[in-house]
């Protein structure tokens, strides 16, 4: 077939269809091959997080070789061969999907082997289809798949909101660690397989699946590059309430913490205070709970105060300063950050707040 009976929807779509199969391997081979961070120095990945993006971003490269390969030699959607190659590119690219989004969760180390015993159903009734193709077996496999999605979807917003409370509990620093961005990579995967699920011969929803893929693969290799690995907390075993002193407690903080300004520190967890403080972190996670408050609550009002003291200080001295100076000399690396603790802490955004105490 010469060029010139090609359509210009066609030219098109191989192209757009040849950027979403080399944009995810280039991503595997940059994480696999380049050992610095090229989108944010200062923070390691964890290795488990980027070992499963490769694999999914390798998993997704190959899904369009095959499914290239196929539109060349066969397609027949209603063939044996589209039925196995349906099979396999759902089942590799939810269990690696899973693993992927699984990994960025750093509370606790959790299994994908669920989301592979999930799959044996499905790859049954591909079975099904292929030993008997005038029934509508796949049709009940697309059900089952989106079904199956959709209840994982559900299950990583209540997975995420645990993990967001454990890094409150457990860490001060919150910079890179938004937890609702592996929701949204989540939704952003349900999304895909819904449009995948729904593609045939549309043009419009074969466009947007390419597009969705593309944000895909942009998005994850951001989040992959910027989360930070978090040392994993020693465990030990759970204080109880009822023994702890709270009066000696909060006598070892405002001796260890707030004398000696450690709260000023950068990504000081739970576990370095505790053991600057010479306690157990559990009893010190009590002794917050008692208080009504978390530990990233509790060192976010002192970095708050030493902001305002030093507020105080340049502006009786008349020094010549600037807020992200300030906020930067209070414990926070980003100014957003500390932006959103003095909102919550304060009532008001820092700029009125400034306004209101000049007035």
């Amino acid at each position: 077939m010469s060029l010139e009976h090609i359509s210009p929807e066609v030219i098109l779509f191989f192209i757009l269809y040849g950027i979403t199969g080399v944009v995810p391997f280039m991503a595997a081979v940059y994480l696999l091959l380049r050992r610095g961070n090229a989108f944010a120095p200062g923070v390691t990945p964890p290795v488990r997080l980027r070992r499963w993006a490769v694999s999914f971003f390798i998993v997704a490269a190959l899904g369009h070789v095959w499914w290239y390969l196929f539109y060349i030699y066969s397609r027949d959607i209603h063939s044996a061969c589209y039925v196995a190659v349906a099979v396999v590119d759902c089942v590799m690219l939810l269990t690696t999907i899973a693993g992927t989004l699984l990994a960025m969760l750093q509370d606790r180390r959790r299994p994908v082997w669920p989301a592979f015993a999930a799959m044996i159903p499905f790859v049954a009734l591909g079975g099904l289809q292929i030993l008997y193709p005038d029934r509508p077996y796949m049709n009940i496999a697309t059900v089952y798949i989106l079904s199956l999605y959709v209840l994982f979807s559900v299950y990583m917003v209540f997975t995420v909101r645990q993990y967001g409370r454990w890094l409150n509990d457990n860490y001060a620093d919150l910079e890179n660690k938004k937890v609702w961005l592996s929701q949204v990579v989540s939704l952003v995967c349900l999304l895909l397989f819904i449009l995948y699920a729904l593609v045939d011969t549309d043009t419009i929803l074969i466009y947007l699946l390419h597009v969705v893929e593309l944000v895909l693969f942009g998005l994850l290799l951001w989040r992959v590059e910027t989360l930070p690995l978090l040392l994993p907390q020693t465990q030990q075993p759970l204080a109880n309430p009822a023994n702890i002193d709270l009066a000696q407690i909060e006598r070892l903080l405002a001796e260890h913490c707030v004398a000696t300004q450690l709260y000023l520190q950068h990504d000081l967890t739970l576990q370095q205070l505790a053991q600057a403080v010479g306690t157990n972190r559990f009893y010190l996670s009590q002794y917050f709970s008692r208080q009504s408050i978390t530990y990233n609550t509790y060192i976010n009002n002192l970095r708050i105060n030493h902001f305002i003291s030093r507020y105080q200080e340049v502006v009786s001295t008349q020094q010549s300063f600037t807020v992200q100076q300030l906020a930067s000399e209070s414990g926070y690396r980003s100014y957003s950050t500390f932006s959103l603790a003095f909102k919550q802490r304060m009532g008001q955004s820092v700029t009125a707040w400034m306004h209101d105490t000049t007035e």
